[in-house]
């Protein structure tokens, strides 16, 4: 009797693409149309994930983790991006952009350079923005724009982002063409608006692409007609290395001896092994925030000693700078990347995350 091959006998697709988002698909759609377009007898293909949705109006760069790419994926959630968007004044719509129904208008001013290049800068550097309803924020186990849809508006708290870099150009006496860098959690949608306001009247979007993603360009994307056209093979070409969102330089070599511990998820004592460089890379990332953290926490538990048992004395938790641990690269003799670690200046290395060969 014959029997099928299992899955585990399957070649796990893995590696990072980029894609180019069509208009009118929402991001999951085009993960599930890659996911269909690797899928193969022989490979594996069902596990993978964007790195930051994009709205279905929009276009655009869409990084897809495939495979073992997917536990690294954050490093680009995190990241900067960047985008073009076409603000059209005079009507503000439900959900900000043209998917949505005008729900109020307002006059246009007129506008020139100088006016445009004083609210740029009105909206340049570190500030707060309110997530708008129609977004998929969630809120008591439901998403925002379900609230919407249902014609609930819900209070939604306002969030940190940071616009590092924003240029604003008349393309005629009622349109505004938007370039913006700006940090994770940044809604295009709800700038276009607040400029609008900031030019006294109302917008929305008619046009958004997003052309950078942390250090991954629109130049380097594959539309999906396009990866489609490709045989298997050459659709394996257009996949980067299972690393590629990793944002960290840093990489310490292990030996086979410790390849073989760290994947039984074993800490390894590696201090002979810091070489000056990775112990400058340590020093200068350790995260400050995490020590001061701490000092609350120990703070609080002093507090909760002293006011139970006067008797007690407490054991300060706070770690020392050699005690915090940093992320680096892993990689073994071969120079064959192995996965993420933690490392300490004491020279502690705790196994992160590890990929499967």
């Amino acid at each position: 009797m014959s029997t099928s091959p299992k899955q585990a006998d399957k070649t796990k697709v893995s590696g990072v693409i980029l894609v180019d988002k069509p208009q009118g698909m929402t991001s999951q759609q085009v993960v599930s149309k890659v996911k269909y377009l690797f899928k193969s007898p022989s490979h594996d293909s069902k596990k993978a994930g964007h790195t930051g949705t994009l709205d279905p109006m929009a276009t655009g760069l869409l990084p897809i983790c495939m495979g073992e790419a997917t536990k690294f994926s954050h490093y680009q959630l995190d990241a900067d991006k960047s985008y073009e968007a076409v603000i059209l004044l005079g009507g503000q719509t439900d959900t900000g952009d043209a998917d949505g129904k005008i729900v109020e208008q307002a006059a246009i001013p007129t506008f020139g350079t100088a006016l445009l290049e004083q609210v740029a800068q009105q909206f340049s550097g570190a500030q707060q923005q309110i997530p708008p309803m129609y977004s998929a924020l969630k809120k008591d186990g439901k998403k925002l724009y379900e609230y919407a849809r249902a014609g609930i508006e819900v209070e939604r708290a306002s969030r940190d982002i940071v616009i590092k870099a924003i240029d604003l150009k008349a393309i005629d006496h009622e349109q505004i063409q938007l370039t913006v860098t700006c940090t994770k959690g940044t809604y295009v949608r709800v700038l276009g608006e607040d400029i609008a306001k900031a030019l006294g009247t109302l917008g929305h979007l008619t046009a958004l692409r997003r052309t950078q993603v942390g250090d991954f360009n629109i130049d380097n994307a594959i539309a999906l007609p396009d990866l489609e056209a490709l045989a298997l093979d050459s659709r394996q070409e257009q996949l980067m290395p299972v690393d590629a969102c990793i944002n960290i330089d840093a990489e310490m070599i292990l030996t086979t001896e410790q390849c073989t511990r760290i994947h039984m998820g074993q800490r390894l004592n590696v201090f002979e092994q810091l070489t000056d460089d990775i112990k400058a890379y340590i020093a200068g990332n350790i995260d400050s925030e995490s020590l001061e953290n701490n000092e609350v926490a120990v703070n609080v538990n002093q507090q909760f000693i002293s006011e139970t048992d006067d008797s007690e004395q407490l054991t300060d938790t706070k770690p020392l700078k050699h005690e915090i641990p940093v992320d680096i690269r892993l990689i073994n003799e071969d120079g064959q990347f192995l996965g993420l670690g933690a490392v300490s200046l004491n020279g502690r290395l705790q196994p992160k995350k590890l990929i499967q060969r």
